[in-house]
């Protein structure tokens, strides 16, 4: 068995180099040992993931379905879920052992695992299942390695020699399957964390000081009313999750229109709309803007039902020229926006709430945006804004348009 663990191995180890996902392993790996006669039924791989929304991540293999990628979703509050409190890995995990096995042949006693009670009917014979455990200083988060489980239907289960075989390739498997997720764990927390446009320059190689792009684009600048209020008189958790619930109406209308949040400044979001035909983006970010009020409405209503404070942002769209990269120490850099376009947008929005309305844009947003959108707006007036060097006439959403029927 020893040649058939070495070709394996390597096998797995090429395979990772030449970029094939978890899943085309883990489906390989059991091709291989079926070929040697181990009759698999079932592979199962699986690690802890860093990200925001979810858990863990796996792969399985069946039989008769091949390979497919599951996912756990993290509890808000937490806890774990009933089916992963009372599975072979959590036990295998929590025992700081190496290895778990389980007969699961007529003799097996059922009750202690229901996943391995289900397979029974399916005339599953034998379990084994290994945990790799991996350095501190190569781990992401919480995960600590791997868990891999392997199931067979052959009459007699799994031989020694069989379970030393598939525990000798489970290094192998290990680095293949941390390779692959501490590079989707390297995209998941840049992206999280800079946006998915800024996330791909940066993955990109542009990670130097004072490299920029010049673009123009819209800039989108919002800004919670009431937020000092609020927060007064709120407690810390409650104003959190206030936070929380007004940026993800906000942001999800954002990215659904080709925006791109950059910075989230208190209660306060930076965005902006890049297209090479600054018309359409200008149509998308007004459309983002209404869509935002439309929804906070919505939001409003369930809020104060509920007795919750409410609130609303206040939008700013402006466009202009941008410098679009780092800025920062050389060891230290954020990837973002600059120019006076942005500081134009902040000075548009503060007026929102002396000119009672809760969408506000520039005169060149309005000149931009093309005859159609421009016949959605109505003009407010000239005003004058600080750092600002003339009076600047601005617009704001015609109520009475179809396209911004509420």
């Amino acid at each position: 068995m020893e040649a058939h663990r070495t070709a394996i191995a390597d096998w797995i180890v090429r395979a990772a180099l030449d970029g094939a996902d978890e899943i085309a392993v883990l489906a390989g790996i059991c091709e291989r040992l079926n070929a040697l006669g181990l009759s698999l039924m079932r592979a199962s791989v699986a690690s802890n993931q860093l990200d925001p929304t979810h858990d863990a991540r796996g792969v399985r293999w069946l039989r008769e379905q091949g390979g497919l990628e599951e996912s756990f979703e993290r509890n808000a509050d937490d806890t774990a879920d009933e089916e992963w409190m009372r599975s072979p890995f959590r036990a295998l995990l929590e025992s700081g052992e190496r290895s778990l096995r389980r007969r699961v042949g007529g003799s097996y006693r059922r009750g202690e695992f229901p996943l391995l009670d289900g397979f029974v009917e399916c005339g599953a014979t034998d379990y084994v299942a290994f945990a790799a455990r991996v350095a501190e200083n190569v781990r992401f988060g919480e995960g600590q390695g791997i868990a891999a489980s392997w199931m067979t239907d052959a009459p007699a289960g799994f031989s020694e020699a069989q379970i030393a075989l598939i525990e000798g390739i489970v290094p192998a498997l290990t680095i293949a399957f941390m390779l692959g997720t501490t590079t989707r764990t390297a995209r998941t927390v840049i992206t999280t964390y800079l946006g998915s446009h800024a996330a791909e320059r940066v993955l990109a190689g542009n990670i130097v000081r004072g490299r920029a792009t010049p673009i123009r684009a819209v800039v989108w600048f919002s800004d919670l009313t009431g937020f000092t209020r609020i927060s007064d008189a709120t407690d810390a958790e409650a104003v959190l999750a206030l936070l929380n619930t007004y940026a993800e109406a906000q942001v999800e209308a954002i990215e659904a229109l080709g925006g791109h949040v950059l910075k989230f400044i208190g209660d306060g979001i930076l965005a902006f709309f890049p297209d090479d035909d600054p018309a359409l983006a200008c149509r998308r970010a007004l459309d983002a803007a209404i869509a935002t009020r439309n929804r906070i409405d919505a939001l409003n209503e369930e809020r104060a039902a509920a007795g919750l404070p409410i609130t609303r942002p206040h939008v700013a769209l402006h466009v202009g020229e941008l410098l679009y990269g780092n800025l920062g120490s050389a060891r230290r850099l954020d990837f973002t926006v600059l120019g006076a376009a942005v500081n134009e947008a902040s000075r548009i929005e503060s007026l929102c709430g002396s000119l009672d309305q809760a969408i506000i844009v520039s005169k060149a947003f309005a000149e931009t945006a093309g005859d159609a959108a421009r016949s959605r707006l109505v003009s407010l007036g000239r005003y004058a804004m600080k750092g600002v060097g003339r009076p600047q006439e601005l617009f704001t959403p015609d109520p009475e348009h179809p396209a911004h029927a509420r």
